[in-house]
């Protein structure tokens, strides 16, 4: 009997090792008054009431109970973990309309899963609009038990722009008729740990891991400390072969963890700057500081330098040598997949709809969310006696952008850019080995992807974000090694917003064989009255015709009428612009001064050479009253 005792306690050990630990959270979502840049007060969104929210650690196999309860009561909200595999959780991925239904104020959703065997720097944030600019995100680390690299201490450096106004306000703006070039909305400063000014304390001659996450909306930021070397170990979950940098370039979305060694001496403080990359602004403010410093502080009692100067970023950044990504290597060496099984190509554009409003389109198709969030039309599509409907690919709806892929195929992503902004672009779901990215083009000639004249790197780069140039291009390949709808979207929310993303959905017949949904889950559609059952368009029966009927769905706005395009728009309002400066002009400069009398004679002197020229006498047949304005005899 004690033999076996101590056999159970061993097995026991060995469970709880493999299973993990288990941690759970109670998150109100709430609004919180707050002044991160030190100039403006809002409301910021934070859990139980503070902000900034905690940074989330946990390790392989852990368990993770997360209880969301929207207090908001002016919106919904979600939360997606960014970066995440979620293996035979699809349902907790996060984005609403996609794999659940918003929350709704008052009520609590219950995100439930298992990191699996994961490790690195990742993220948390509302994936309901543009929410997370507003404040709802936050850092997600798991926890190695055996780094490839060594460490003394470890911190973490999140950037971000901020903007002084809320993101419904800021929307509302943004996407309007008001705004045709689409211009994207300009933030008012950028954050460093969600603050401005901060200070990041150290030890002399220790070694930092630094996990670096780019939390914003918007912006790719450069970021490097002065008279310190940067040295790349993971980006993105994914563990690299170890490159020296002096700054690093991270867009929205990525992560980058660096090594840090800092100085032996202790006598003096650093700096520590980050710096938006201007080019992805359409205006520069006068007032906005694309340069901000912040410090490495080694002694409290030292001075801190003084901010470096807003007006030399230019300067800043052409001293600057950060890495290209795409030449990134896999610590643990990939060889590139073999050739794709199914092919995606995805021409994307801005154009402006009928609506008057611009809008992100991927093969002249702006994403537009569907009736039924995508993941549960897969659960209900496979319920049904007249067979299995899930794997027929029109029922995700003529708008949600949506592809049917089958397990295990290769998948290849061909992304031209049409367009002349930079666009970091996220899968859910997946790690993707970029196996090929272009140089920037011009709209005249923009780079466009040609297999024939390529040669692919032997162990490409793997992240779950990249950047594509401004007309330029990005290759993409993946395995379809994890059923689940992914939703892949560019990380500028804000084309998120007009509609730049497209649906995965991957494995139909086994997500719904091998995986389920809470009642939790269906209380949240309830919750907020959206159905659960159905097509794209909410529409469901026994037969494929029954399914295959999108009639109700919700749809883009048709095109412009022929001979509207952007640019016409712009010339319009360049040429309303002139016209209404035009007819100042001739009254600031020409009628303001004339009196009267002066004008009652010019008028009536008009009138005589036209009787003249008549044959008839009609002078003095008008003059000027009180007010101003002619009136006849």
């Amino acid at each position: 009997m004690k033999l076996l005792n101590i056999i159970g306690s061993l097995l026991l050990l060995v469970v709880s090792g493999v299973l993990g630990k288990t941690h759970t959270f109670h998150f109100n979502a709430t609004y919180v008054q707050a002044n991160p840049d030190g100039l403006h007060e809002r409301r910021m969104i934070g859990f139980n009431n503070a902000w900034p929210n905690p940074t989330i650690r946990v390790k392989k196999s852990d368990r993770v109970e997360i209880y969301l309860t929207n207090l908001l009561e002016d919106r919904n909200t979600s939360l997606h973990f960014h970066g995440l595999f979620q293996k035979g959780s699809n349902a907790m991925d996060g984005p609403e309309m996609v794999t659940q239904c918003p929350i709704a104020p008052g009520q609590t959703f219950i995100y439930n899963f298992t990191v699996d065997d994961q490790v690195g720097t990742y993220w948390y944030h509302s994936h309901s609009g543009a929410q997370y600019g507003d404040g709802l995100r936050g850092v997600f680390i798991i926890e190695d038990d055996d780094y490839p690299f060594e460490f003394d201490h470890e911190d973490v450096i999140t950037l971000g722009e901020h903007y002084h106004k809320e993101t419904p306000e800021i929307l509302k703006s943004f996407m309007s008729r008001y705004n045709p070039t689409g211009a994207e909305p300009i933030p008012q400063n950028s954050l460093l740990n969600e603050t401005k000014n901060s200070t990041w304390s150290v030890e002399p001659d220790t070694t930092y891991l630094l996990r670096i996450v780019n939390v914003g909306l918007f912006t790719s930021q450069y970021f490097y400390i002065q008279h310190q070397s940067l040295t790349i170990v993971e980006i993105d979950g994914v563990y690299v072969e170890p490159v020296m940098v002096d700054s690093i370039y991270i867009s929205t979305g990525q992560r980058y963890s660096v090594l840090v060694k800092t100085s032996k001496a202790a006598d003096l403080n650093e700096r520590m700057v980050n710096i938006i990359d201007y080019e992805m602004l359409d205006v520069l403010p006068p007032d906005l500081e694309l340069v901000s410093t912040s410090w490495v502080q080694y002694n409290k009692s030292a001075v801190l330098p003084a901010p470096l100067a807003n007006h030399n970023y230019f300067d800043f950044i052409k001293a600057l040598n950060p890495v290209e990504e795409f030449e990134l290597v896999p610590l643990h060496k990939e060889l590139i997949l073999p050739d794709a099984d199914y092919k995606i190509e995805l021409n994307f554009t801005m154009e402006v709809l009928g609506d008057g409003v611009t809008y992100a389109l991927f093969n002249k198709h702006t994403y537009v969310p569907p009736k039924v969030p995508t993941l549960l039309s897969v659960f209900s599509a496979g319920e049904y006696s007249g067979g299995d409907f899930s794997t027929i690919s029109e029922i995700y709806g003529s708008n949600t952008n949506s592809y049917t892929v089958r397990n295990n195929e290769i998948i290849e992503i061909v992304l031209n850019n049409l367009d002349p902004g930079k666009h970091p672009f996220h899968l859910h779901g997946h790690t993707f080995q970029v196996i090929a990215k272009s140089p920037e083009g011009t709209e005249e000639e923009p780079n466009l992807f040609n297999p024939s004249n390529i040669t692919f790197p032997e162990y490409p780069m793997i992240r779950d974000t990249v950047q594509v140039n401004p007309n330029g291009y990005i290759v993409l390949r993946f395995k379809a090694d994890n059923p689940g709808v992914w939703f892949f979207h560019c990380h500028v929310d804000w084309h998120l917003e007009q509609g730049l993303a497209i649906t995965i959905i991957e494995a139909p017949d086994y997500i719904h064989k091998q995986q389920s949904l809470t009642e939790n889950h269906l209380n949240a559609c309830k919750a907020a009255n959206v159905p659960y059952k159905g097509n794209a368009a909410g529409n469901f029966g026994e037969s494929h015709t029954d399914w295959s009927n999108l009639h109700g769905e919700n749809t883009q706005f048709p095109p412009l009428p022929a001979g509207f395009t952007t640019k016409g728009y712009i010339a319009m309002l360049v040429c309303s612009l002139a016209a209404v400066y035009g007819v100042y002009s001739i009254y600031k400069y020409g009628m303001e001064d004339v009196n009267t009398e002066n004008t009652e004679k010019m008028i009536n002197k008009l009138y005589e050479l036209l009787a003249e020229h008549d044959g008839q006498d009609e002078s003095a047949m008008f003059s000027l009253n009180s007010n101003g304005q002619a009136v006849e005899h």
